[in-house]
């Protein structure tokens, strides 16, 4: 058994405990018997339990930030080849449609989304505070990128519009395999995910471009 097979049954294991249970609630002695490993192994690995979970939240989050911030890019770019400035839509697009294939698509990802989702709604700060530290950089990268494209408005209130657009971005997110609150509705459906990301797009743009 190689060191990488065990590093990667720990992360495995990390995830799905932190994802059922919370960080604060998961002790390391769960995590390496759920991984087949010893105590040693996670020092050795990560340090830490608190490595471990930034490791866990890296191993997801990171190539998810690289391709939407790859997205924000292609749009800008597109704006100034073009002499006109970024359109709302688009940088929104390019924010909302990784993330819904990330969570189509992705091994994990209902566990990460777990953990996340826990995080935003525990009074223990460590999650939150590491996916915050970790997603700030793009966060950062899209008001800027909304600011070119709504020169008119002002800076403050674009990121405060940009933080209801990550709740709402959020909330549909964590709605996968809710469908039963919607079975008198026919017409929405949230496990439908052409559906939701367009209607989110389109919803979240129309705020964002609202007068002051």
């Amino acid at each position: 058994m190689t060191q990488t097979d065990t590093k990667t049954r720990l992360l495995d294991a990390a995830e799905s405990l932190f994802s059922q249970q919370g960080f604060a609630n998961t002790s390391l002695r769960a995590i390496t018997t759920a991984a087949k490993a010893n105590l040693a192994a996670v020092n050795y690995h990560f340090g830490s339990k608190e490595a471990l979970l930034r490791a866990v939240l890296e191993r997801r989050l990171l190539p998810l930030n690289q391709q939407r911030s790859n997205r924000i890019d292609q749009v800008l770019t597109e704006a100034v080849m073009s002499e006109a400035i970024p359109g709302t839509e688009a940088l929104v697009r390019a924010f909302v449609e990784p993330t819904f294939a990330f969570r189509r698509n992705s091994i994990g990802s209902s566990e990460f989304i777990s953990i996340v989702g826990r995080a935003m709604t525990s009074a223990d700060p460590a999650v939150r505070d590491l996916f915050l530290a970790l997603i700030h950089p793009l966060i950062n990268k899209l008001h800027l990128a909304l600011c070119l494209a709504l020169p008119h408005l002002p800076s403050k209130l674009i990121f405060t519009r940009l933080f209801f657009t990550m709740g709402a971005m959020g909330h549909c997110i964590c709605l996968s395999g809710f469908s039963q609150m919607f079975k008198d509705n026919s017409d929405s459906n949230p496990e439908d995910d052409d559906f939701m990301t367009n209607n989110l797009i389109n919803f979240v743009t129309a705020g964002l471009e609202a007068p002051c």
